[in-house]
């Protein structure tokens, strides 16, 4: 008897050992219960479909609160990131809590369903409540400090909670079996990333342009709407699963000590039982494998991290490739995540029939690094000439400029994002099969999206706030790139099973990894920067909120310098650029009908239009709000600024001009902007109707506005549009002409009066006089001569145009600027040109007046000649303007023939 049950529990244990056997092999099919994915009644492809759905859904709504945050938070990197991180935070903290719910539900779609509907709720209301959530978090900020974060935490992070439980409890749905669990995860991963870029692109290219973003966001409630209605409809005639709580391991269950169990201990069955209670190596194995997952998860949270900011640098790295379009980040995110889609997809037939997970999991990380950093080691001219032909090849093929350009995006982010993100992405397979246990799927999947999200935001904020700023981005990415090869070598000496060629090659890709940094110089991007834009760097940093450069460089004889923002050209010190950002400053002051004592220029740049405040001898306080502490280390870079950035009488204050009207109730004189162009990404909050209203709480009795509008940026129907949401606000408003290619609007809550004693006695301080006369303003007569029209021309020009409104910020996403749009824009500008209502002028001041706006009238026509490509004319035009007005410097410049 006793030699039987002894022969009985070593036949237990043998069984034991060759069920975790199997399981290691993927074979325990046999010894599960039938499961849902093999239903031919429930097939993959509506799980599919549904997360497609919810992919995009999620990024809409990611698109539309990342442009809504910056109305809230401000625009700085840091407000940024951090209300984003709100976002990923939610995903994680759903994935965690739902993946749990999940395994202990028979029907887990119903589940799925009420967290559709619970999005659509949470997500139109975080839209709508965003921008009006603006003015009380500046007022919460000011009364309990970073508490006040708590607000745009909720509004973000609320509804990206329901969001991230949607895959694990999908994966619950289809309660894979363990030999098709990485399969079946990247397939569904697959489909919501692919639904991802969807969103991604329709936000950009089709939602936001069309719908603008309250919209958009009901366009994305529309897919959160069909989704709940399909799962709901599909829960009907789901099967019941087993709940995980109420399932047990069938090798105890079936154990026959189970029926022994009260057998006396003082027999001697009762001494083997004891015996067999006692830790078994199944029970061992069971531990180790526990322990194993436990180590998968965590190296995969660590890759989370390397993932994210990875994409933190190429933000930067690639930008001096692309435009600042939105349309450019837009193709940039979709090659990531079409990336990590087709490397998910790909890598999802071999997952679950690899012998060596642990030892692929390693091979793909750790040549993840290692190719994102010799993609940026190799970078060069090369780049630029493959997307010169990629450009051709599209408009030749579409006739679309916005085409065109896009493939030129998008050959820059298949060179630098591409291959790295296809690597990473064929690593979230294989880390499913080594974490998820089938038993309990929704738990372990939302474990490791949880994880994975949150080591994603760990990454973002250290490399954008800790390792950009300390170390740059080359030694950055070097440093993600060590990272990997860490994670690697871990998983390679700690896995199970790992083969020989995981164990050799691991270390090897290392080693390379590691030469890779070494033979990399460190100003690999600077030296790049230089070399495309043809000239010698000045100036370089590079910092969280991006890489500001100076570039010296010549046009003839003549010597530069040209600011650069993100390897964008933002300003300079040429004549042009010297004369527009004074008259920015200056023309405001000398036409206020008030006499005007503080004044708030936004943003600094090359700290011209700042630097001319100081010329006025009558202010009392100068104050200029700057996004970029490198912008304004890089000012003494630029002549004309009068060191402005080092006098105490400047207040230079770091903070995004939106916030700095938001946070502060302190009213001016004078507000003048001179942001990036309105077509950059993000920028169209500094040019929206909603914008002015703020601006123009913040003036004093007969206190100005001032905004620089550029014409070349834009085509004429987006400068129509930006010229009507001005004068929505402004009921007193005028153009005025600063330079060929710039112009500037007047704005004021009062009438604008041009009072011609008053303004010659302005004019006639010395060091305002020096500085226009530099910039080929003579005198008062060729100051007024830049006038081209009141209100009433306004009103005209911009007719039924739509206005540009934070809800609406369709400039952002126009199309792409056609080739003759500027001659025509300011061929129509100019025609709008009146008499000034001048105030006590006598005959001899119009008549000064009038000479020079002919010579103005003139330069413009010759200007226009040129883009015509008119010699003839270009010349016949010219000799009048150096007939009229020789000693113009401006003039003089433009043609060649000034210093």
């Amino acid at each position: 008897m006793t030699q039987t049950l002894a022969n009985r529990a070593k036949s237990s244990r043998r069984e034991r050992r060759a069920h975790e056997h199997a399981q290691r092999r993927g074979d325990t099919h046999s010894h599960e219960p039938q499961q849902e994915a093999d239903d031919p009644t429930f097939p993959i492809a509506w799980p599919l479909l549904l997360l497609f759905a919810s992919g995009a859904a999620s990024l809409i709504y990611q698109v539309l609160w990342i442009k809504q945050l910056a109305l809230v938070v401000g625009v700085e990197v840091q407000a940024v990131t951090t209300g984003v991180s709100a976002f990923f935070a939610g995903l994680a903290i759903g994935g965690w809590i739902f993946g749990r719910l999940a395994d202990r539900l028979a029907r887990p779609l119903h589940l799925y369903a009420l967290l559709e509907a619970g999005v659509l709720v949470l997500a139109l209301a975080s839209t709508w409540m965003l921008p009006h959530a603006a003015a009380p978090f500046a007022s919460l900020q000011d009364r309990i400090g970073p508490l006040a974060w708590v607000l745009p935490f909720v509004l973000v992070g609320l509804p990206a909670v329901l969001m991230g439980g949607t895959l694990p409890v999908l994966m619950r749905v289809l309660c894979p079996a363990a030999s098709h669990m990485g399969r079946s995860g990247a397939r569904l991963y697959a489909a919501n990333t692919a639904g991802a870029i969807a969103g991604t692109l329709a936000a950009s290219f089709v939602l936001i342009p069309w719908l603008g973003v309250l919209g958009s966001a009901c366009a994305a409630a529309a897919l959160n709407a069909g989704a709940a209605l399909v799962a709901a409809l599909l829960g009907r005639t789901q099967q019941a699963i087993v709940p995980a709580a109420m399932s047990s391991s069938p090798a105890i269950a079936s154990s026959p000590s189970a029926a022994n169990s009260t057998d006396d201990v003082s027999s001697p069955a009762a001494a083997v039982q004891t015996a067999h209670d006692a830790p078994s190596p199944a029970d061992t194995a069971r531990a180790t494998r526990t322990a194993k997952a436990r180590l998968a998860l965590v190296l995969y949270a660590l890759a989370g991290g390397i993932a994210l900011g990875y994409e933190v640098v190429w933000s930067q790295v690639i930008v001096q490739f692309i435009s600042t379009r939105s349309f450019a980040f837009a193709v940039v995110l979709a090659t990531y995540l079409l990336g990590l889609t087709l490397g998910s997809a790909l890598a999802s037939r071999y997952a679950d029939r690899a012998r060596d997970p642990w030892g692929v999991f390693a091979v793909l990380i750790v040549s993840a690094g290692l190719v994102a950093l010799l993609e940026v080691a190799v970078l060069g001219n090369g780049l630029l000439q493959w997307q010169s032909l990629a450009r051709e090849a599209a408009l030749g093929a579409t006739g679309s400029l916005l085409t065109a350009m896009c493939a030129g995006f998008a050959v820059a982010a298949v060179c630098v994002v591409f291959v790295p993100t296809l690597l990473l992405g064929a690593a979230f397979p294989f880390a499913l099969r080594l974490n998820v246990d089938n038993q309990h799927t929704g738990r372990d999947v939302g474990a490791v999206v949880a994880l994975n999200t949150a080591g994603g935001i760990a990454g973002t904020l250290l490399t954008g706030f800790v390792l950009v700023p300390k170390l740059g981005l080359i030694h950055t990415l070097a440093a993600l790139a060590i990272l990997a090869g860490a994670v690697s070598l871990i998983a390679v000496l700690r896995g199970s099973d790992v083969r020989p060629f995981a164990r050799w090659s691991v270390p090897v890709l290392a080693v390379l990894t590691l030469v890779t940094v070494i033979v990399t110089p460190s100003d690999r991007l600077a030296t790049l920067l230089a070399e495309s834009r043809g000239g010698n760097l000045t100036f370089y940093e590079e910092s969280a909120g991006g890489t500001v450069a100076v570039v010296e460089q010549n046009a003839g004889q003549r010597q530069f310098r040209r600011l650069y923002i993100q390897g964008v050209s933002n300003s300079g010190d040429t004549m042009a650029s010297l004369r527009y950002m004074r008259l920015q400053a200056l023309l405001p002051l000398i036409i206020h009908r008030e006499t005007p004592r503080t004044a708030l220029v936004i943003g600094l740049g090359t700290g011209i239009t700042g630097g001319a405040l100081l010329t006025w001898p009558g202010l009392e306080h100068r104050a200029v709000a700057e996004l970029l502490p490198a912008v304004v280390r890089a000012a003494p870079q630029f002549k004309g600024n009068y060191s402005m950035n080092t006098d105490a009488r400047m207040d230079i204050r770091m903070r995004d001009g939106r916030r700095e009207l938001l946070r502060n109730a302190e009213r001016y004189d004078l507000i003048t902007l001179e942001p990036p162009p309105p077509s950059a990404a993000g920028v169209v909050n500094l040019y929206s109707s909603d914008f002015y209203r703020l601006a123009a709480s913040r003036l004093q009795q007969g206190g100005i506005v001032a905004q620089w509008l550029p014409l070349p940026t834009q085509n004429e129907e987006d400068t129509r549009s930006l010229i009507q949401s001005f004068i929505q606000v402004f009921p007193h408003a005028a153009l005025w002409t600063t330079e060929l290619h710039e112009m500037m609007l007047v704005g004021s809550m009062q009438p604008l009066e041009l009072d011609v004693p008053r303004i010659e006695a302005r004019f006639a301080q010395p060091q305002v006089a020096a500085a226009l006369r530099e910039v080929g303003i003579a005198s008062p007569a060729a100051l007024l001569a830049t006038w081209i029209t009141d209100r009433a021309g306004l009103e005209y020009y911009a007719a039924d145009a739509q206005p540009v409104t934070d809800d609406q910020p369709r400039i952002e996403y126009t199309t792409w600027v056609h080739r003759d749009a500027f001659p025509t824009t300011l061929a129509h500008l100019l025609a709008l040109r009146t008499a000034p209502p001048l105030q006590g002028a006598d005959e001899t001041f119009r008549a000064a007046m009038e000479n020079s706006r002919s010579a103005l009238q003139s330069f413009y026509t010759a200007g226009l000649d040129a883009y015509k490509g008119d010699r003839d004319a270009w010349a016949q035009d010219i000799g009048n303007v150096l007939r009229t007005d020789p000693d113009n410097a401006y003039y003089r410049w433009l043609i060649g023939d000034g210093s």
